[in-house]
C-alpha cells in the first residue's frame, strides 16, 4: 500500500511559478513511477506529467512540456511537480498518483486526493 498525500497548491497570478509536493508512506514508493493529473471545473481528469522510477524518464503533456518539470526524491519518498509560467487555464485540482509509468489514469495503482491550484489572469 502507498499513501499519498500532495502540498503546495494555492493563488498564483498568470506567469508565476509553483512547486507541488507529493509525499509517499510505504517502502515501496521507489518501485513505482509517479504521475501527476489535473482535473478543471466541469472537465474530465487529465494526464500532466509522470516521472519513472528512477526519475530518469520523463513524459508531459503537450499543453505543459517546457513549463511543467515532473521530479522526484525517492530518499524523501516524495515526487514534485515544478510549474512555472502558469497560466488561466491551469487553473485545476492536482492530483499525484503511483502507478506504471503511462499517460493513463488506469495505469496508476495509488491516487491521492488532490491540491487546488488557482491561476488568476
Amino acid at each position: 500500500q502507498v499513501q499519498l498525500v500532495e502540498s503546495g497548491g494555492g493563488l498564483v497570478q498568470a506567469g508565476g511559478s509553483l512547486r507541488l509536493s507529493c509525499a509517499a508512506s510505504g517502502r515501496t514508493f521507489s518501485s513505482y513511477a509517479m504521475g501527476w493529473f489535473r482535473q478543471a471545473p466541469g472537465k474530465e481528469r487529465e494526464f500532466v506529467a509522470v516521472v519513472s522510477w528512477s526519475g530518469g524518464p520523463t513524459a508531459y503533456a503537450d499543453s505543459v512540456k517546457g513549463r511543467f518539470t515532473a521530479s522526484r526524491d525517492n530518499a524523501k519518498s516524495t515526487a514534485y511537480l515544478q510549474m512555472n509560467s502558469l497560466k488561466p487555464e491551469d487553473t485545476a485540482v492536482y492530483y499525484c498518483a503511483a502507478g506504471r509509468f503511462d499517460t493513463r489514469a488506469n495505469a496508476m495503482n495509488y491516487w491521492g486526493k488532490g491540491t487546488l491550484v488557482t491561476v488568476s489572469s
